[in-house]
């Protein structure tokens, strides 16, 4: 991954293993041999994800995205639709962690996200806030650990080509 100098994204020399399409498609590769449906680094997320040793609870290896150019955490946002007593009602999330469900139609770096939300005991869904985004920490809450992510079943398509670097969180199986 790159380092910020200045707000100023430095990308070291590195091969192409390395880059983020390539993590994010030993991910899905990874996540597709446990799962048929749609100190911490990616690499030793995949080799838990893939070991013996492993749960075979964990499905998902979650993961956050850097924006080229500004070292900023990428946030997606979505709605969603759900029913109550009263009918039908839309609401909004955002996060800036991921679990990659499908590289689109053969693509190289064109992949299908879904968002993932912390969990914990008695913490709420935080509504979509422009003030969070590039801040990962403000998704999580302060006063209670983040025991696990929600599976929000809220997708976007994005090009990989467009981020500098990637944090890989250990293998989880996310919650629905």
């Amino acid at each position: 991954m790159g380092y910020c100098k200045k707000r100023e994204l430095i990308k070291p020399k590195h091969t192409s293993d390395d880059c983020v399409c390539d993590v994010v498609r030993k991910i899905v590769e990874a996540q597709d041999e446990v799962q048929d449906d749609c100190t911490t680094s990616c690499n030793r997320s995949i080799q838990q994800l893939r070991g013996k040793e492993l749960d075979p609870l964990n499905t998902t290896i979650p993961f956050i995205l850097y924006c080229s150019g500004t070292c900023e955490p990428f946030v997606g946002s979505g709605v969603f639709q759900a029913a109550t007593d009263r009918g039908n009602f839309f609401g909004c999330v955002e996060t800036p962690v991921f679990r990659a469900t499908q590289f689109v139609n053969d693509s190289d770096c064109c992949v299908k996200l879904e968002l993932l939300l912390p969990a914990c005991d008695g913490c709420e869904v935080k509504p979509c806030n422009t003030d969070n985004v590039g801040n990962v920490c403000k998704f999580f809450p302060e006063d209670k650990p983040v025991t696990d992510f929600i599976a929000s079943g809220v997708c976007l398509t994005v090009d990989l080509n467009h981020f500098a670097g990637i944090t890989c969180l250990d293998p989880i199986n996310p919650m629905l």
